[in-house]
């Protein structure tokens, strides 16, 4: 997405720290009735949005986002609300945009539209807007969100470490708190805090940040920074046991290279969500007996 890509050039600009996390040892079993740690709880979480990836295939949903870019602390230059009917496909979903409405400031008032094309589509705000709107709603992926925001997945934790910060109730259930960091403390990647059902080892929510400042350097020579940076996921059960981010919400500035200086407001609501073929039962990864 080009969140990531702008992170890409950052990390490209600097110093080359990133460096390969040494070999782990090799961990002793969890006795039967210990409390169950981090690593284990999030093995679980992998193991079920392992599953979840081909329970979601079955589902055609509704899409709805919403982006804005502002001037620092100043007037609001562009927005975008579009629609989208979104359907699963072999290798990930298929999207037909239903409804696009925006407007954006021209000549000193805003100029509204619908549909595509979109007047100054090559303008900053206009590129920044669609950038987001086509990177957010990936189509590579099974659930219409890009999949490099949360280390959730197998793969996607095998970078990462966890640590248990609690439990608590949220909405009438049990949750584990989780908090999370890439291993290699110089790397800058995602970092932040999750709370897992306890009783599905299921997302409910996730909230991420960069793991560490832009590099002094890239700031102050190259001016460039994503200061705020951050996402916020909330996942709902569906009535079969499959649970889908549901909202993705963000706010953060953006200043590349001393001529980008905006901050940028993005919005996304998965909802309608109904069955495409046959339901089939979800096997839940529980503690062990």
């Amino acid at each position: 997405m080009l969140i990531l890509r702008v992170v890409g050039l950052l990390l490209a600009a600097s110093v080359s720290f990133a460096q390969s996390s040494p070999p782990e040892q090799a961990k002793e079993p969890e006795p039967a009735n210990a409390p169950l740690t981090a690593d284990a709880i999030m093995a679980r979480v992998a193991a079920n949005q392992d599953r979840s990836e081909a329970l979601r295939k079955q589902y055609v949903y509704r899409q709805h986002t919403h982006i804005l870019t502002h001037k620092p602390k100043g007037k609001l230059l562009r927005e975008e609300t579009a629609d989208y009917d979104v359907i699963p496909t072999p290798d990930g979903t298929q999207k037909e945009l239903k409804l696009l409405t925006g407007r954006y400031w021209n000549k000193g008032k805003y100029e509204a539209f619908q549909g595509e094309p979109v007047p100054e589509a090559d303008s900053l705000d206009g590129s920044l807007i669609h950038d987001f709107r086509e990177d957010l709603s990936n189509e590579k992926t099974k659930d219409g969100l890009a999949k490099d925001l949360f280390p959730l997945t197998t793969e996607g934790q095998k970078d990462y470490e966890f640590q248990l910060l609690g439990e608590e109730m949220q909405e009438g259930r049990n949750v584990y708190h989780i908090g999370f960091r890439p291993k290699d403390k110089n790397e800058i990647t995602w970092a932040g805090e999750a709370y897992i059902d306890a009783a599905e080892f299921q997302p409910v929510r996730v909230f991420t940040k960069l793991s560490r400042r832009i590099p002094f350097g890239v700031r102050t020579f190259l001016g460039t920074d994503l200061p705020g940076i951050g996402f916020n996921v909330v996942y709902k059960r569906q009535e079969d046991g499959v649970w889908f981010p549901a909202t993705f919400g963000t706010e953060f500035r953006i200043h590349v290279l001393f001529f980008i200086n905006r901050e940028v407001s993005v919005s996304l609501e998965n909802s309608g969500f109904q069955h495409t073929h046959v339901e089939s039962k979800m096997k839940v990864v529980g503690p062990v007996e």
